[in-house]
């Protein structure tokens, strides 16, 4: 898709003109997990690297602002053409919801959508590469999480294709993630429950696609159809496979707890949460953004979630 903008096009690199204030790095930051993962990748120039899977094979792509305003991008693999025809998309093209957004209800977000102009809503069109880390990341610290997920790429994912920095790998695909034991979830630092729900997802992935052709409330809902695929998953995937600015993440452990110091003063569960971004609706995740943009951090009154290894039970 073009969405109407000035596109030049070769074989292998494009390069795109955004007509508005864009954050690359801001917009593709919700894409990485974790400081080591084998999927994104920054580096010195100030590009962004990052693999994915996509209908026609596995791809790598590098995205860099250039003096000029314009975004290049250059890509490699099977899915290369792929990866380079949704790059207005993923850098948040497609987020047309942005201006109709209100930020004058909390101070906080007010203050935020005016610093952060290019903060938009990125969509990466895949459901899959989405889906997997949102697994991973249910009922565990995300530092469990990331390591399960950096097990997972380094031991079912393929090579990066193309000069990507040393170690990155391609999210393993449905049949890859089906052909693992018991053993490998076990040594990955998976529980059995989360397998499970991985396993169903593999089962009917091509399937779970059409969620980001759905998009809303109907997308998630598809998702949500898979056993152990609940409303906090479906939201984390929705934002990212098709930057739905509505998609709260219900459940989460610590959203309603920053929301409500930042929105309120004081702790929320996700009922008060919901209130409290009532307004924004039918955009409460882009405000839920913006408070994260912000920096602000909840005050802390007592230890961290002890971190989990599965692998040792």
């Amino acid at each position: 898709m073009s969405y109407g903008l000035p596109v030049t096009e070769s074989r292998s690199c494009r390069s795109w003109r955004p007509p508005h204030a864009l954050d690359v790095a801001a917009v593709l930051d919700p894409l990485c997990r974790g400081a080591a993962d084998p999927t994104f990748r920054a580096d010195h120039s100030g590009g962004l690297w990052l693999t994915a899977t996509t209908p026609a094979g596995s791809g790598t792509a590098h995205v860099r602002r250039d003096g000029s305003g314009d975004v290049r991008a250059r890509a490699w693999g099977d899915g290369a053409d792929w990866l380079l025809d949704g790059l207005p998309a993923l850098l948040g093209a497609s987020d047309t919801a942005f201006g109709d957004f209100e930020p004058h209800h909390h101070p906080l977000v007010r203050a935020t959508h005016r610093r952060a102009p290019g903060l938009r809503l990125g969509a990466t069109g895949r459901v899959w590469d989405a889906l997997v880390p949102a697994v991973l990341e249910q009922r565990v610290t995300v530092v469990e999480a990331h390591r399960s997920w950096r097990e997972l790429c380094r031991r079912f994912g393929a090579p990066a294709p193309g000069p990507a920095p040393e170690g990155m790998r391609v999210p393993p695909t449905p049949h890859a993630l089906l052909r693992v034991t018991d053993w490998e979830w076990h040594l990955a630092g998976v529980d059995a429950t989360r397998r499970r729900t991985l396993v169903a997802c593999a089962r009917v992935a091509h399937r779970l696609e059409r969620a980001a052709v759905l998009g809303g409330e109907e997308g998630r809902r598809l998702l949500r159809l898979v056993p152990g695929v609940g409303a906090w998953t479906a939201a984390e995937v929705a934002q990212r496979a098709w930057g739905d600015p509505d998609a709260v993440s219900v459940g989460d452990f610590h959203l309603s707890t920053v929301v409500g110091w930042a929105l309120a003063g004081r702790p929320l569960d996700d009922d008060g949460m919901l209130e409290v971004l009532a307004p924004y609706a039918p955009q409460r995740h882009r405000a839920v953004r913006y408070v994260r943009a912000s920096g602000f951090r909840r005050p802390r009154f007592g230890p961290r979630t002890a971190v989990r290894d599965h692998r040792a039970v």
